[in-house]
């Protein structure tokens, strides 16, 4: 049996020559919690101008789900959108950008301080197995490359935090100043070229649908991680990230990195 869910059951098995992760939700947990920071932001912003409607917690989740992965930038421009089609006057979505994330980083400030003052330990807010899957990927020798629609400094900084920097020696991909142009499509097509190899050589680890629907298109593996929050128990899937990864094409499912080497061995050597 294969230590994860096969959504796929003709899934190609390596070996790989490139591997991708997404950042958050995949490896890092420190901005857990921001899907409800960012909906609860726009359900406010409804209301000022009574423009919200019953059900909007559920829209506005597809809306900001649906994009997660492209630069946050992108959500602020679909719920502005969205604001305008009820009617409204939507502010600029920079004005919005900068409300969700004086929301969002008042909590994240405070774990990056619990780290940094070694109160908590990266293995806390890590995706649990993560450096063991790091490591176990690095010494087959394979190149691992981050790709995050997150601010990048605030990546980078997090990166070093939870002690995952080091595994990535191309350095992090991710928007500079909420650059709205960034797009995890051209961060693939620049690693394949630079490597000089097919998109079948790549394998991508993901929690959100477009670095998964990415890494299909060229014809990689994906495989989706459906991580529950920091504290749930080992193993848990979160039943709505698990359906929308499915859904972008994910071939594989997994919780967390705790069967991670015998995920490897399957997907590497065929074990």
């Amino acid at each position: 049996m294969p230590p994860a869910e096969v959504v796929n059951p003709n899934v190609r098995r390596g070996p790989f020559r490139a591997v991708l992760f997404d950042f958050d939700g995949t490896l890092s947990l420190i901005r857990e919690g921001w899907p409800a920071v960012m909906v609860g932001m726009m359900l406010d912003r409804l209301r000022e101008q009574s423009l919200a409607r019953d059900g909007d917690a559920d829209l506005l989740d597809d809306l900001v789900m649906g994009l997660n992965g492209q630069p946050t930038a992108r959500q602020m421009e679909a719920f502005a959108a969205e604001v305008g089609r009820r009617g409204g006057a939507a502010a600029d979505p920079a004005e919005y950008l900068r409300d969700y994330a004086d929301r969002l980083m008042g909590t994240v400030r405070g774990r990056w301080d619990s780290l940094a003052s070694g109160a908590a330990r990266p293995a806390d807010w890590v995706v649990p197995g993560a450096h063991a899957l790091l490591t176990d990927l690095r010494d087959r020798g394979v190149p691992l490359f981050v790709a995050s629609g997150t601010d990048h400094a605030h990546v980078a900084h997090e990166a070093r935090l939870l002690g995952v920097d080091g595994f990535f020696p191309a350095g992090i991909d991710a928007p500079r100043a909420g650059d709205p142009a960034f797009t995890k499509a051209a961060v693939i097509a620049r690693v394949l070229a630079e490597l000089g190899i097919r998109g079948e050589g790549l394998l991508g680890f993901g929690d959100g649908v477009v670095e998964t629907a990415e890494v299909k298109r060229v014809g990689g593996v994906a495989v989706g991680v459906a991580s529950a929050p920091a504290g749930a128990p080992a193993g848990t899937v979160q039943s709505d990230k698990r359906a929308r990864l499915v859904a972008a094409g994910a071939d594989l499912i997994v919780p967390d990195y705790g069967g991670g080497a015998e995920l490897l061995r399957w997907l590497w050597d065929g074990a």
